[in-house]
This record gives C-alpha cells, structure tokens and sequence, in this order.
C-alpha cells in the first residue's frame, strides 16, 4: 500500500480526490499526519468513518515505535533507539539548547561511508528511510517528550546525500506551512564530501546550513580516516564547496573531529587554516567520541585550543562543540549497534 506520510500535500489532494471525496479534506488529513502527528487513521476524529476506511484499506501510515530512551542525567539530552515497521533500528538526539529544542535525524538504517572514527557504519548499511520515517522521528519525540521541535540536524545515521531523493523530499515537507513549519535556516545537513550530491544540492538554493565533515587538512591524512576521499579528493571537495557558498551566498560549517595524534597537529591546523582563507566558513571542531571497535582518543584540551589560536590567524571562524549527553553514548551509531549486538 502506499506511503500516504511521504505525500506531499497536492500529491494527497490528487489521491483523495481518486477515492471520490472532496480535496479540502486532504488538508485535515494532512494536518494530522503532520502537525498532530496521528499514528493511526482512527485518531483522525472530524474524518468520516467511510473515508477513515477507505484510508485503512489503501494506505500505511509509517511511524516509528520507541525500542529504547535514555535521558543524560548532566544536561537533558535525550537519546531514543527507534524501530522500523520493519523491525529495523535508527536513532536520535533531542538536545536543549537556549534558543529551544534541536533534534539529529538519521536519513539510513546503518551507513555505506565508513569513516574510521564513527559507529554508524560499523555494522554496514541496510536501506534508506523513507521521507515519513525522517519525519516521523520528529513527530514522535515531541509527542513523547511534549516539546516544539524548532531546529533539525541532518547528522544521525547514515549519509544524508547518498539517500538525496528522500532527504530533500523531507526538506520539503518539514519546512511547508501546512506542517510543522521549521524554516529552511533552522536545518543543517551534513555529509562526508558527496560531491555530486553537493552540486545537486547547490542548484536547489535551499537556505539551510549545509555541513562538511572534513576531518583533515589533506588526503593522506583524510583517506586514512575516510574512505570517500578516495572518489572525492579534498581539492575536489573544497573547490566544491566554495561554488556552493558563491551559488547559494550560505556559509557553510566544516565538522573537524579532534582526534588525537591524527589530525590534530599544528602543522594540520597551519595546512588547513591555508586552504579555508578567504572561504565563507566555520570550523566546528569536535572532541572525538570513543568508540570500542576504533583506536581513536579525543585531543586534549590544550592541543585543541593550540589548534584554534592557529587557526584564528588564518582569520578562519572557529568554534568547539559542546559536548551533550556524554553518559548516554549520544553520538549516533552507538545504541544501535549495542542493541544489534545484544542479539547477536
């Protein structure tokens, strides 16, 4: 049956209308699935019993189910393991912020990328979400935690341009009026250097924040740490991302993960600094996390703020994360694959 969540609204109006009903009740039902977040047709109330049943007998509604839900005892962070219609997991991240609530959305079950300092790819990719399964992460963590969702991360499991289609129908969807409404500069998306889905992207002239996780000032360095480099080698990359700042006028943010004896070098950050002069950027530098399966460590505090004085001379805008959810492996990848590994 078809995925009546992953409609957009005139899509809906077009299937209403085949079912012979009148289009203005695609809007009530769209609000539902959408800003209500209705789980089931019956939650649809001011619908008639017949349409309700006509609903049933040719549509699914995909959801996700909470498996698992940890909340960090130090800052609020909230950690859910979703499951699938399928039985498939994926996972994300509420955190408070002073501005309001920011959630990380994964857009794949697992992650065909492979970087070395991440858990989400560990145990191999599965399948792509459908636009409803993005978005129903966001609807069912504001209906359980009875929060507003006002900022989305593009960063949870999985690599976001590798499922383009969906993920942009997602955008799409998320940020229409006639849901929930979050506007285009309150989304970031992050990829690992897809550079054909960069150049797809610029042409969209979304106005979202678009993330690059670099991780290294050059391709040896890069390579070692991710297996993209090897289609997309960092000129390619950079070169990329500089059309895309002078096509859309967006900064963009450059993911830096810290890892120690690896990249996190003064060398590296006077090579890096050289090749981000002048570019419309940030650099958000990111303690790495421990993940067993890796031998990587986090820099410590004074080599990572060694790293930002040399960066700064560069005149490059540079931040470090702030580290949520510590005692709750908030990093994605990690629950999920505990929890597959407990059925192994």
């Amino acid at each position: 049956m078809t995925d009546i969540k992953s409609l957009k609204l005139d899509e809906l109006k077009n299937e209403i209308i085949s079912l012979g009903e009148k289009s203005f009740k695609a809007t009530q039902i769209y609000s539902w699935l959408h800003k209500k977040g209705a789980v089931s047709f019956d939650e649809m109330t001011d619908i008639s019993k017949n349409l309700r049943e006509k609903l049933k007998n040719n549509y699914d509604i995909y959801t996700c189910s909470i498996e698992k839900k940890l909340v960090s005892v130090y800052d609020g962070t909230v950690k859910y393991l979703f499951k699938l219609y399928d039985g498939e997991l994926i996972e994300s991240v509420v955190m408070k912020y002073k501005y309001g609530y920011t959630i990380c959305v994964s857009s794949q079950v697992g992650c065909k990328m492979g970087c070395r300092f991440c858990a989400s790819g560990i145990a191999g990719f599965v399948r792509n979400l459908a636009p409803s399964e993005i978005l129903s992460q966001i609807y069912v963590a504001q209906r359980d935690l009875n929060i507003r969702i006002s900022h989305i991360v593009m960063m949870g499991v999985g690599e976001p341009l590798d499922n383009y289609e969906n993920v942009i129908r997602f955008l799409s969807m998320i940020s229409d009026e006639n849901g929930l409404n979050i506007g285009m500069r309150n989304i970031s998306l992050s990829t690992c250097g897809v550079v054909s889905g960069i150049e797809k992207l610029m042409k969209e002239k979304l106005q979202l924040t678009l993330s690059i996780s670099l991780h290294a000032p050059n391709d040896e360095i890069r390579s070692r740490t991710m297996p993209v480099n090897d289609r997309w080698g960092i000129d390619e990359l950079l070169s990329a991302c500089r059309r895309y700042t002078d096509t859309t006028s967006r900064r963009i943010s450059f993911e830096y993960a810290m890892i120690s004896g690896v990249n996190d070098s003064d060398e590296c950050a006077h090579e890096l600094g050289r090749r981000l002069k002048g570019m419309l950027c940030h650099v958000n530098l990111i303690p790495v996390n421990s993940v067993k399966e890796r031998d990587y460590r986090k820099s410590s505090d004074t080599r990572i703020n060694s790293f930002i004085k040399v960066l700064e001379k560069y005149s490059v805008n540079v931040t470090v994360r702030r580290t949520l959810g510590s005692d709750i492996n908030a990093s994605c990848g990690q629950l999920r694959r505990g929890e597959n590994n407990n059925k192994e």
